[in-house]
């Protein structure tokens, strides 16, 4: 095998593998679609796991600890002598893997490389260090800057720059609308044009090669979402970013797509036979502003019913739980610093709310309210999403929360101008203290598959 090349092959959302020299390695591994509960490829592929439980990668690099990322049961696909690296600042992630069975294990530290064959691979900073990474890639005298899902800021554009020349980036293309959606009332839409310093970042940058990486997701069919969630299509990135970077090329890898990088060109090789494109591949996305979001009674009715026990765990979680945990979590907005009386709409599988009123005091006290005080915050959801949130580790992006989507009197619209939607006291009791939900319901799951199959 040629060593003065690199094979770059798509995997899904942000997950590639790269052979260089008989060495491969991967990023962001994941073998599932739907993955995250509700993410759908885009294109549509399905996996064929028995042909991944042979795989023998060299290594592979997991960017951070988000689901879409770090997911136990792709990872469960994996031989447990693959070496794992992992950028994360929770111990816990660390554990969870181990206790999946796989015994190299390794922590990323940022700008320390790693070797692995004809490989160097460099985790770099990026803008919110606390979660994210992005990694650089070095082979065969070529260099790859992995984007991953991060924004850059200055500094760390500076330091990139500094590395270059670059032969391709992996950029994230979607500006997903992850906050907007939560309250579509009060969001406006996207501008019609990529964010201005992308494409000053990219100019800097100034690669060969620009593939637009991430996303290829979108909900279920039915979701409105698919119009509102994605504002950018393929066809606009590629246009604008060779407007703006006319000596680049773009270039759309799908799921199973791979191309031979080298010197001089770029030159499509054979596709991974484990990823299996299914029906049309050329798609692209289409965003319709906010896209007229129906009702969530209507999107409660797309979800099973619970069974009593579900049910019983959502109402209980409704009339103490929550209260409970209100106290332990904060506001990052002053707008809970004055009592609020806030109405939490739990809808069942046939459209039908139940409403519970709480008036929250600015001390964390929490407690339920029978009176008339006028609404200061109102919050639905579907039944199913809050025992997935409470049970299943499912996350906030997935879960079709609708906030303040109702008008206020003039003094509190006023107030809620300052207020930041992620203050709503249902995301911050869900999600503001807790890490790795979503994994540790996975290993519980494949912890008990493990131990039935045993027994069986």
């Amino acid at each position: 095998m040629s060593t003065d090349a690199i094979t770059i092959s798509r995997i899904l959302h942000a997950g590639y593998a790269f052979e260089c020299a008989g060495t491969r390695i991967a990023f962001d591994t994941i073998f599932e679609n739907p993955f995250s509960r509700n993410c759908h490829a885009f294109p549509d592929v399905r996996f064929d796991h028995e042909q991944i439980r042979r795989l023998r990668f060299d290594a592979v690099f997991i960017s951070h600890f988000h689901d879409d990322h770090c997911s136990l049961e792709s990872l469960d696909l994996l031989d447990r002598a693959t070496p794992l690296y992992i950028y994360c600042m929770f111990g816990e992630l660390f554990d969870m893997v181990r206790q999946l069975g796989f015994s190299r294990v390794h922590a990323l530290a940022l700008d320390e490389a790693v070797e692995v064959g004809p490989f160097q691979v460099v985790p770099r900073e990026a803008m919110d260090a606390d979660v994210d990474s992005m990694f650089q890639v070095r082979a065969a005298g070529l260099n790859v800057l992995n984007v991953v899902d991060s924004w850059i800021d200055e500094g760390t554009l500076a330091k990139l720059a500094g590395e270059g020349p670059w032969d391709m980036v992996l950029w994230p293309f979607q500006t997903m609308r992850e906050l907007e959606v939560l309250a579509p009332s009060r969001a406006v839409a996207a501008p019609p044009e990529l964010p201005a310093e992308w494409l000053a970042q990219l100019g800097t940058l100034a690669p060969r090669y620009i593939v637009p990486s991430s996303c290829q997701f979108q909900q279920e069919p039915w979701s409105w979402y698919n119009r509102a969630f994605f504002p950018i299509s393929y066809a606009q990135f590629a246009r604008e970013v060779g407007a703006a970077l006319p000596a680049a090329q773009v270039v759309r890898l799908d799921p199973s797509v791979s191309a031979r990088l080298d010197a001089t060109s770029l030159r499509p090789a054979p596709p991974l036979s484990w990823v299996i494109p299914v029906g049309a591949q050329d798609v692209d996305y289409v965003y319709e502003g906010n896209a007229a979001p129906p009702p969530t009674a209507d999107i409660a009715t797309h979800f099973a019913p619970l069974t009593a026990s579900q049910q019983a765990r959502v109402m209980d979680y409704c009339r103490a739980g929550l209260l409970e945990k209100y106290g332990d979590v904060e506001a990052a907005s002053d707008y809970f610093d004055e009592t609020r009386i806030w109405q939490l709409s739990v809808y069942d599988h046939e459209g039908r709310a139940t409403r519970f009123r709480y008036r929250l005091a600015p001390n964390g006290v929490a407690f339920l309210d029978e009176g008339e005080a006028p609404l200061g915050w109102t919050t639905e959801i579907p039944a199913a999403k809050l025992y997935a949130a409470l049970e299943l580790g499912e996350s906030l992006t997935s879960m079709y929360m609708r906030i303040n989507d109702t008008v206020f009197d003039a003094e509190t619209e006023r107030a809620l101008l300052d207020a930041d939607v992620v203050d709503d006291p249902l995301i911050r009791c869900l999600f503001s203290d807790t890490f790795g939900g979503y994994q540790a319901a996975q290993l519980r799951r494949l912890l008990e598959e493990a131990g039935s199959g045993k027994q069986g």
